[in-house]
């Protein structure tokens, strides 16, 4: 990552708690023993006509792509349980509006960080699940999210 003052990190904090989105999701799989992953991302978005501040910011991290969409909007998108981990430390004391889902992105990335490669019991499952929803009923949703029951059976979980 590259150098960051305490300003250059207070106002991506800023950037991200107005113009951003934390997410936690489970993503089926085809291949391997489970049939789901785990997926950490931040996504920060902006006009494509001023995309220049999200290339900063990739910069600045050394971390995430950024990419256009068709809609005329530019996102940078951090996707890993390491690099999330790595980003929220650094912003968490900043983010003023997100900062529940950042401290439970935070903690499911430093969790998910810690147990890659080894099996998730149940307990980790429902905890991730209950990682998940704490986002989702903080965030501003634009279509209906999967409720907790729904994520426990895709996860083989009952109720």
């Amino acid at each position: 990552m590259g150098s960051r003052s305490k300003t250059d990190l207070a106002y991506i904090a800023g950037f991200l708690d107005g113009d951003g989105s934390l997410m936690l999701q489970i993503k089926k799989r085809k291949d391997g023993k489970l049939k789901y992953r785990f997926m950490c991302t931040i996504c920060l978005y902006q006009d494509s006509r001023h995309e220049e501040t999200l290339i900063w910011m990739k910069k600045l991290f050394g971390v995430g792509y950024v990419s256009r969409r068709g809609d005329g909007i530019t996102e940078l998108r951090i996707n890993g349980y390491g690099q999330v981990k790595k980003i929220l430390s650094l912003l968490l004391p900043f983010i003023r509006l997100k900062k529940v889902q950042a401290v439970s992105l935070l903690k499911a990335s430093k969790f998910l960080s810690e147990k890659a490669g080894s099996a998730l019991t149940k307990k980790h499952l429902r905890f991730l699940v209950d990682c998940i929803i704490e986002i989702q009923k903080n965030n501003y949703v634009a279509r209906k999210k999967k409720t907790r029951d729904e994520l426990l059976r895709v996860l083989g979980l009952t109720p």
